[in-house]
C-alpha cells in the first residue's frame, strides 16, 4: 500500500460517515445538517480551508437524492433567475445554494438544485418550494 493510502486508512474510520454517500434518511439528514453548518461557517469565503468540502458534501447529497428522491420536474432555474431579477440578487448573494462556483453551475444548467437548496430558496424568497420544481 502506498504512503498516501496508509495515511487515509488511519483517518478513514473517523471520517467515513462524512465522506460516504448516505444510504438512508438519517444519514442523509446528518449530511445536509453538516453542509448547512459548513455554509453558515464559511459563507462565501472561497479561500477558507474547508471551502472545497462544501462542494464534496453537495455532491454526496446529490448522489443520494438522485437515487432516493423523486425527480425534479419543470425548470427551476427559470424560476430562480426570475426571482433573482425581481429582488436584485446576484449569484454571489445566494449563500443558501453554496459557493459561487456551485451557483454558477446551477444557473448554467450544469447542476440541478437539490432538496436542501430548494427549501432554503423557498425560505429566502418567501415562496413555496414548489416554485423550484
Amino acid at each position: 500500500m502506498n504512503a498516501q493510502l496508509k495515511e487515509i486508512a488511519k483517518v478513514w474510520p473517523d471520517i467515513q460517515n462524512i465522506f460516504s454517500v448516505p444510504h438512508n434518511e438519517k444519514d442523509y439528514k446528518k449530511l445536509v445538517n453538516l453542509l448547512d453548518s459548513l455554509i453558515d461557517e464559511i459563507g462565501n469565503d472561497e479561500s477558507h480551508p474547508l471551502a472545497s468540502l462544501i462542494e464534496t458534501l453537495g455532491s454526496l447529497i446529490e448522489t443520494y437524492e438522485a437515487h432516493k428522491l423523486p425527480e425534479i420536474e419543470g425548470n427551476p432555474v427559470d424560476a430562480l433567475k426570475t426571482l433573482m431579477e425581481e429582488h436584485g440578487i446576484r449569484q454571489s448573494d445566494l449563500l443558501e445554494i453554496g459557493s459561487q462556483g456551485v451557483v454558477s453551475e446551477i444557473i448554467s444548467g450544469k447542476r440541478q438544485l437539490n432538496i436542501r437548496q430548494i427549501k432554503a430558496l423557498g425560505k429566502r424568497f418567501n415562496v413555496s418550494p414548489a416554485v423550484f420544481v
